[in-house]
């Protein structure tokens, strides 16, 4: 029996808390292997609960509200963005970590962490840096890199080693070193995959029946049953594991239908008939901004000042954009305007 009286500090009763009740193969947060720079323990707050509110309540995690998921500009209120994307992917993956007993602070940290590197315009704009950028521009990575350096005026925010694990290896590719983040990982796919099909069906893109249904037949035939019975299949598959596993039908299935909505949605659907408009300014952009470094705003003419080159500097300002930012600096630098005699 925990007594608040047996521990100096919430804190350390939480940790306690911790070792008692979660999963021998969870992340205790006493265990985490710490931060670049040494900071005392909070009171109250175990160290992923802090890194949680320190991501919560960055600009990077406000400004996903107004960027695109993968429709781009819709016309409606319920169409998913980038921020909404990552309150659902925190949702499922804190509703895994709890069913398996694992870290929910470690788990909901890397969750609302993971996107906060994407560009403006979704994957399209992403893919323009990329091939901007002689270093390349992977989203992952430029997660990692707001929370390491650009947040807090260059200062960073200062996370735990496992945190900013489980945000860099989020992608299908990544390992993460945590069970958190592989739920993390897993989340994602699982939430995205349904919230495009909801929001396809929304946009009269296509219709429940136009799914094969070599795929209902496994996943369901709506999205809230494909999406219950997605995490019920890995929860099923990963108690008492040392590592987060689905089906092998269920996890065919789901990556067949990953295949089906890149042909129907993702790459070839009407949502991207404005994908060539966004990418052409992001690109004119990108030009400018090279071509004129000091028009760039404070804080990023201070990363070139404290070392980061300018191109890096240039990818870290347009990539922190939002859609609506990104075509209001498009409009001010290139559309001509009125004047008066």
């Amino acid at each position: 029996m925990i007594k608040t009286s047996d521990y100096k500090t919430i804190r350390e009763m939480l940790e306690a808390e911790e070792q008692l009740t979660l999963s021998p193969f969870a992340s205790l947060s006493q265990n985490s292997l710490g931060r670049d720079r040494n900071e005392p323990q909070d009171d109250i707050r175990p160290v992923y609960q802090r890194d949680r509110d320190r991501i919560i309540h960055s600009k990077a995690f406000r400004r996903m509200k107004h960027k695109t998921q993968v429709f781009l500009a819709p016309e409606g209120d319920h169409y998913r963005t980038r921020l909404t994307h990552t309150l659902e992917v925190s949702q499922i993956a804190r509703t895994i970590s709890k069913a398996l007993r694992l870290n929910e602070d470690l788990t909901e940290a890397i969750a609302l962490g993971h996107d906060l590197g994407h560009t403006p315009f979704g994957h399209s704009g992403e893919a323009v840096l990329d091939r901007l950028c002689s270093e390349g521009f992977v989203h992952s990575e430029q997660s990692v890199r707001i929370v390491e350096v650009i947040e807090k005026s260059g200062k960073g925010l200062n996370l735990t080693k496992e945190v900013r694990d489980g945000i860099f290896n989020h992608q299908t590719a990544g390992d993460p070193s945590t069970l958190e983040g592989h739920v993390v990982r897993i989340s994602d796919k699982i939430a995205y995959l349904n919230h495009d099909v909801d929001d396809a069906i929304r946009a009269g893109l296509l219709t429940e029946q136009d799914i094969p249904k070599e795929y209902t037949d496994v996943l369901g035939n709506n999205v809230h049953d494909r999406l219950s019975s997605l995490i019920h299949d890995v929860i099923m598959h990963s108690i008492g594991e040392n590592s987060i596993n689905m089906s092998g039908e269920f996890e065919q299935a789901m990556f067949k239908l990953r295949k089906w909505m890149f042909a129907n949605v993702y790459v070839g659907g009407r949502a991207k008939e404005e994908e060539g408009k966004a990418q052409h300014m992001i690109e004119l952009l990108f030009n400018y901004y090279m071509d004129h470094p000091d028009d760039l705003t404070r804080e990023y003419r201070e990363l070139m000042a404290n070392g980061t080159g300018k191109e890096r500097a240039v990818c870290d300002y347009i990539s922190g954009m939002t859609d609506t930012y990104a075509i209001e600096k498009f409009e001010e630098l290139f559309v001509p305007k009125g004047w008066k005699f």
